[in-house]
């Protein structure tokens, strides 16, 4: 994989830049700058080469969203940015003339294309036009098959940036962990995790399964689950998973309190007792033998919240970041709400590796390449 150090003339050259600029955006501003601060070194090693930079990237997923809130957020870390509010054509043709060496232009939202997400060949031809080089540095959309990730290289020649060079060289270790080893793995959407579940049996110690993802399980068990959070899962294969010994799934959770606010919850062992409140988190119980696999572990490799994070069920998912942090196990994690429970907490720099990508990270450990990555070879 040729990486941007491998790019010979610099000097006043349009490069076009696929960063990472999809983050979580509040009453107009961004509330988590931790992707556009990994987005930094790759620009700045452009910037001090005297290239002219140039920045795409998505925001969102229905097309509608602006970037010039993370235009406004960005400019904290880089001074000699500019936006534009056209992706491709005349506007933007002639904001790209403008840029003076050492200078970065961030485009609008790529996703108001509906060839983006399409892959539409005239759409990466439209986005081409802008540079002569291109420098995938956008690990979080590398497992799409979108125009700026794989129809641009198509057209010209392409490089890694530095984030996707480390995130590869990271999550290849995470492939061959030291032992003992805990992989973890929340969040929802069997279908989507059955892939890296099944490789991480096959290559660490313990695979406990947690978030809502444990509900598809528990159902297959026979519990009851009308009540809470399941996909539309393959049975027969939860059901050939649960008989690996390696995997671990909850002993008890918090269940909803009906007419209780909606992050308050109680908790209940599954002993065979029919949990008709919606289940919203891991509990106690499980949560306390996780700790004891965290602090057995020599690494830990960690995707997904414990609990319905986003209302407010935090409790397993902050003690779960805290013990790991503490553990001195080699540690990477990745996934939104992950990231955002460290980030609250303050211990982002207790962890070996935190990974930009949550599904690109489950995809990667599953296959060992992605299509963005296979697209610069």
């Amino acid at each position: 994989m040729r990486t941007v150090r491998d790019i010979r003339v610099l000097e006043n050259v349009p490069v076009m830049v696929r960063a990472a600029l999809n983050v979580p955006i509040e009453e107009g501003k961004v509330r988590n700058t931790f992707r556009l601060r990994q987005a930094v070194p790759t620009i700045r090693f452009l910037q001090e080469r005297h290239a002219r930079v140039i920045l795409i990237g998505h925001i969102g997923d229905t097309g509608t969203e602006t970037l010039h809130p993370v235009y406004e957020a960005m400019r904290e870390f880089l001074p000699k940015l500019s936006f534009c509010r056209a992706t491709t054509g005349p506007e933007a043709r002639a904001a790209v003339r403008a840029l003076v060496p050492g200078e970065v232009l961030m485009l609008e939202n790529l996703r108001r294309h509906s060839g983006e997400k399409n892959n539409d060949p005239a759409f990466a031809a439209d986005l081409a036009e802008l540079a002569d080089v291109f420098v995938e540095d956008s690990f979080d959309v590398c497992h799409r098959k979108h125009a700026s990730v794989v129809g641009v290289p198509e057209l010209l020649p392409s490089y890694a940036g530095l984030l996707v060079e480390h995130e590869v060289a990271e999550l290849t270790k995470a492939l061959t962990p030291k032992r003992p080893s805990l992989a973890i793995i929340g969040g929802a959407k069997f279908s989507t995790k059955q892939p890296v579940i099944k490789v991480l049996l096959e290559r660490y110690d313990n695979v406990f399964v947690g978030g809502a993802l444990s509900n598809d399980f528990l159902k297959a068990k026979g519990y009851p689950m009308e009540a809470s959070l399941v996909s539309d899962a393959d049975e027969a294969a939860i059901r050939e998973l649960l008989k690996h010994p390696r995997l671990v799934i909850p002993s008890d959770e918090i269940y909803a309190v009906p007419g209780a606010p909606a992050s308050t919850g109680k908790a209940g062992l599954l002993d065979g007792k029919a949990p008709y409140e919606a289940v919203l988190d891991n509990g106690p119980r499980t949560v306390a033998h996780l700790m004891e696999l965290v602090r057995n572990a020599k690494t830990v490799l960690w995707n997904g919240p414990l609990g319905n994070y986003e209302k407010g069920f935090v409790e397993g998912t902050e003690r779960l970041a805290d013990a790991i942090a503490r553990s001195g196990a080699y540690s990477v994690l990745g996934g939104g709400d992950t990231i955002a429970a460290v980030e609250k907490l303050g211990i982002s720099g207790h962890f070996s590796f935190i990974s930009t990508g949550g599904g690109a990270m489950l995809d990667f450990i599953a296959h060992g390449t992605l299509p963005g990555i296979e697209a610069l070879s």
